[in-house]
């Protein structure tokens, strides 16, 4: 005798798991869906973020270059980030987007703290100088073949190592000091009217050193010879 009962819930159940596994295959779907379209909203972000903080370094380092105290090798990583852009690696040209961005910005303060220092002082020459002061000095004459250099009134070895037809970069000034020891006795006070040497057959390493000390000097006063560049004069 047949038990309609149980072919009734046997049925009841086969409709029900049929169902379940409807709506699991459904969810399963959606759910792949939802985080295909979450990965690109993700990917794309990322890629804003990283235009972004490329956009950002760049503002922040024309303006140091404006001051004359860009970094050498700011602008450098700020190409490798955007070729890490370019590339799909957001991640590493944020990152490197960043340190373009904060060696900008130490850039701008050093030049600031140098020339609030000179103002202070009272000095009219110096290593530092303020971007308007900067902008505004004619400088003074190339001599010897360009291997010289006359001082004029409000030059100082910051402004002189940024001129175009010296080292045009401010942090090589120490070059000029290490050259013309003899006659700089504070590499913060020079003189119109002394003539310094160009030294224009720098190594690279030499060059290295310079800028290193030049970012590295720490704090300084007019009318003393810093120990720090005495170590430099040393090397």
């Amino acid at each position: 005798m047949i038990n309609y009962k149980k072919v009734y819930r046997r049925r009841i159940k086969m409709k029900f798991n049929h169902l379940f596994k409807s709506f699991f295959m459904m969810m399963l779907v959606l759910g792949l869906v939802a985080g295909c379209a979450s990965t690109s909203e993700d990917e794309g972000a990322s890629q804003a973020t990283a235009e972004q903080a490329i956009a950002d370094a760049k503002s922040t380092n024309a303006q140091a270059k404006k001051m004359n105290a860009e970094w050498r090798d700011t602008g450098k990583i700020i190409k490798s980030a955007e070729a890490a852009l370019s590339a799909g690696d957001y991640d590493k040209a944020v990152t490197l987007a960043n340190q373009a961005q904060r060696q900008a910005e130490m850039a701008m303060k050093q030049a600031k703290e140098q020339d609030a220092r000179l103002k202070e002082s009272g000095a009219i020459s110096g290593a530092g100088a303020s971007e308007d002061s900067a902008s505004s000095r004619q400088g003074g004459a190339m001599m010897d073949g360009d291997n010289s250099y006359e001082v004029v009134g409000g030059d100082n070895l910051w402004n002189i190592s940024a001129k175009d037809s010296i080292y045009a970069n401010p942090y090589q000034w120490p070059l000029i000091y290490k050259a013309n020891r003899s006659q700089i006795k504070d590499a913060d006070l020079i003189y119109p009217g002394q003539v310094f040497d160009i030294d224009r057959s720098a190594s690279g390493s030499d060059v290295d050193a310079a800028i290193d000390h030049a970012k590295t000097r720490g704090a300084w006063s007019v009318g003393s010879t810093e120990a720090s560049d005495e170590a430099y004069l040393a090397q």
